[in-house]
């Protein structure tokens, strides 16, 4: 198993269905739960263990998927209320290693998920298919990205993410 891949890359074809839409939002508005079930029980000194080496530690996983989805919930509302706008990077690795990131208690992330996602999740059940056609364009990697295939995105990063901590906890056996 790539350990920083421990489900595999995202990888998704085609359109988009209904039934494909559902899924992805029942599996973010489960993140916040499955993300506390999975460090708990974790002393201090567990959530500093890289999840591999050359990885972050477990907490700075979770500070990272607050960051992340706080960031894409953003980029699902410019594209929702601007036509294809080009939204604005952020450099994950360097808000990783911020203080933040390394060192307040996880808690606090958490509760981030648990809002943040009840909302997410409120408004992703509200849109049309016209709504998840909305696209938006990353500078970067100068991609054009509709709303619909970003869903998918992020349904798989959580579920990756979670993993990185629960294959270290397998691993380690704790």
């Amino acid at each position: 198993m790539d350990l920083r891949y421990p489900i595999g890359t995202f990888e998704h074809t085609g359109e988009v269905t209904l039934e494909q839409r559902k899924q992805w939002i029942q599996d973010i508005a489960e993140l916040p739960e499955r993300a506390r079930e999975a460090v708990k029980g974790l002393s201090e000194e567990q959530l500093r263990l890289p999840y591999r080496e050359g990885g972050w530690m477990l907490k700075q996983v979770i500070h990272h998927m607050a960051d992340s989805h706080m960031n894409s919930m953003v980029r699902f509302k410019l594209a929702l209320t601007e036509d294809n706008p080009t939204i604005r990077p952020y450099y994950e690795e360097r808000w990783a290693e911020l203080s933040d990131s390394r060192e307040l208690d996880v808690e606090f992330s958490l509760q981030i998920l648990d809002a943040l996602h009840r909302r997410w999740v409120a408004l992703l059940n509200t849109l049309t298919d016209a709504d998840y056609a909305k696209t938006f364009y990353h500078p970067a990697s100068k991609e054009t990205t509709r709303l619909d295939y970003n869903l998918g995105v992020y349904a798989w990063h959580g579920r990756h993410h979670i993993a990185h901590i629960t294959s270290l906890r397998s691993r380690l056996g704790i």
